[in-house]
């Protein structure tokens, strides 16, 4: 899993310029909603950073090709799309900040 890259094409929006946040959905996922506030503070924050939310229930091929099995699953991708990083559950920010350092 990690060294698989995405493109803007799969993603359904463009790559930040150095860094993207993935991070898997659901409706009704209560840290879904602590992760997307956590995962936009910080692409505010790093500049050339984006934050991608995509609805795992409406992205099934998707999230059967990644292997995402729980939400919020979060992927760190850099800015070729490579994915560096892989986390489940709601992140901390520190640790969503020393993920992007791997990735820029």
């Amino acid at each position: 899993m990690p060294g698989r890259r995405l493109d803007a094409a799969e993603l359904g929006v463009d790559l930040g310029a150095r860094a993207t946040l993935v991070q898997f959905s659901t409706a009704f996922c209560a840290p879904c909603r602590a992760t997307r506030r956590v995962l936009g503070e910080v692409a505010r924050m790093v500049p050339g950073v984006a934050h991608v939310e995509i609805d795992a229930e409406a992205r099934l091929e998707l999230v059967r090709a990644l292997g995402v099995l729980k939400t919020p699953t979060v992927l760190v991708l850099d800015a070729d799309g490579r994915v560096v990083r892989r986390a489940v559950g709601q992140p901390r920010k520190a640790d969503v900040i020393a993920a992007l350092g791997e990735a820029v």
